[in-house]
């Protein structure tokens, strides 16, 4: 009996060991040519993507876009050619240690650095003096509250927001439930190595489709997108770090709810109201009760975490209705 089992072990060395060298998956045409139209700047010594467009002559409007967590800019494709319709520049960016930025490791991934990034790529653009309005989503939707505070705050080197606009991110923690998954790699320690090392194509799918409506799945090539996206440069093992920002949330509430609370900008948010992440109708009626100068937007009862990317029609008419405003 103890032999068998000796070889049972021998067995499983070499095949874990293949399993956990197995090459990221090849980008789709679709993932290619989002690279190929983008760019690169440097920011302390990393690069960062992003990739931006032009719209109409004659106009000066410029949307920044910030994406979530754990994909990237792609996560805007759906809208992009409407945005580009409507203002003279669209600009997305992958945060560090997302998409086809750089991804170091180990390093202490912060909230306040991806702020820091941002206003480094509007400073490389020229755009320090610019109004800017943001579009943010999830992760996103704390980056730009630090990008709020900044301004509000007048700090140095702070960009100039317009106006800023949210979608289904979990501002508040009281309301906030992180997946199983995000939970384990956030707190597992010492095992999170292994852990983000065993994370595969068919533990993330899984994780990505329990938080987008049962109508509205993506397709098997848009997982396989969003997994080349975390795979891309072995960002799947940073995610634990990355993940930190939740506990970020925590200890930095006043800052950042404060920012939400008190500013001038016009505010809206844009709310799929299926969202696990941010269940209605509890994130929604504390939303309001403390955002009380902001618009809101609720998508159709099917529609979740993603919404830009389950109804980019409803998205669209419900951000172009809140800039069209003001």
């Amino acid at each position: 009996m103890r032999e068998w089992w000796l070889h049972v072990g021998l067995l499983c060395v070499p095949l874990i060991a293949v399993y956990l060298h197995i090459p990221p998956p090849q980008l789709s045409p679709a993932l290619q040519n989002w690279r190929s139209a983008g760019h690169h700047f440097s920011f302390r010594g990393n690069k960062i993507f992003y990739r931006e467009s032009y719209g109409p002559l004659g106009s000066s409007d410029v949307v920044l876009l910030l994406h979530g967590f754990p994909t990237s800019s792609y996560d805007w494709h759906k809208i992009w050619e409407p945005l580009t319709q409507r203002f003279n520049r669209v600009i997305a960016l992958d945060f560090l240690g997302f998409g086809f930025s750089d991804k170091p490791r180990p390093h202490r991934y912060s909230i306040f650095e991806q702020a820091s990034v941002v206003e480094a790529l509007l400073s490389h653009l020229g755009l320090m003096d610019q109004r800017v309005n943001i579009l943010s989503h999830d992760y996103g939707d704390t980056v730009a509250l630090e990008l709020l505070y900044r301004s509000d705050q007048n700090r140095t080197g702070h960009l100039t927001i317009n106006s800023l606009c949210l979608s289904n991110g979990g501002i508040f923690p009281e309301t906030h439930h992180p997946r199983l998954l995000q939970k384990v790699l956030k707190d597992a320690g010492f095992l999170s190595p292994v852990l983000t090392r065993l994370c595969n194509f068919m533990v993330f799918s899984r994780g990505i489709g329990d938080v987008f409506g049962p109508y509205t799945q993506p397709t098997e090539a848009e997982f396989w997108d969003m997994w080349t996206g975390v795979r891309f440069n072995e960002g799947n093992l940073v995610m634990d770090s990355i993940l930190q920002y939740i506990n970020q949330r925590l200890k930095h509430r006043d800052r950042w709810v404060g920012a939400l609370t008190s500013t001038f900008v016009p505010l809206h948010i844009i709310y799929g109201p299926m969202d696990p992440v941010n269940p209605h109708p509890d994130f929604i009626r504390l939303y309001q009760k403390l955002v009380q100068r902001s618009t809101v937007s609720v998508l159709d009862e099917h529609i979740s975490h993603y919404p830009q990317l389950e109804d980019p029609m409803g998205f669209m008419n419900a951000y172009f209705n809140f800039i069209n405003s003001f």
